[in-house]
């Protein structure tokens, strides 16, 4: 929790004014929020639907990542790092992005995720052809 909060702190401690620049951090993080909200909304109503039991959600923002959701979450990590930096010039505030993708794409999220669908039959050919986390259109089956 302190690493990712170093940046908050980082941030409350330094008394500087808001540039105009520091928008592009709120932007990113924006960018973020809606993409989390969306994938998270487009899951849940998948998941709802009982006819959808033991399928992978392949569809909206799922069909170019098998986890929008954590890029969102990423992304937003991100984008409070560019209005932090930008705000105070601190690089110290890089290790909260970083430890969130960390964790994310290595230990907890991505990995953890995944392990539940290695025996469905129609995840190989969904991994095979889908971007981890960065959207991206479908790499072709060959």
């Amino acid at each position: 929790m302190y690493l990712l909060g170093i940046g908050s702190m980082v941030l409350v401690k330094t008394n500087v004014g808001l540039s105009v620049f520091a928008l592009v951090g709120i932007a990113i993080w924006t960018l973020g929020f809606i993409f989390e909200s969306v994938a998270d909304k487009q899951l849940a109503r998948f998941i709802s639907d009982p006819g959808n039991k033991g399928k992978i959600m392949d569809q909206g923002l799922w069909q170019y990542s098998r986890h929008p959701n954590y890029f969102g979450e990423v992304t937003m990590w991100w984008g409070l790092f560019v209005f932090i930096f930008i705000t105070t010039g601190s690089w110290l505030t890089i290790i909260s992005p970083l430890t969130i993708t960390y964790l994310i794409v290595f230990v907890s999220g991505i990995p953890l995720t995944e392990k539940h669908f290695t025996d469905n039959p129609d995840w190989k050919s969904y991994k095979d052809s889908t971007s981890p986390l960065i959207p991206w259109f479908k790499r072709s089956k060959s």
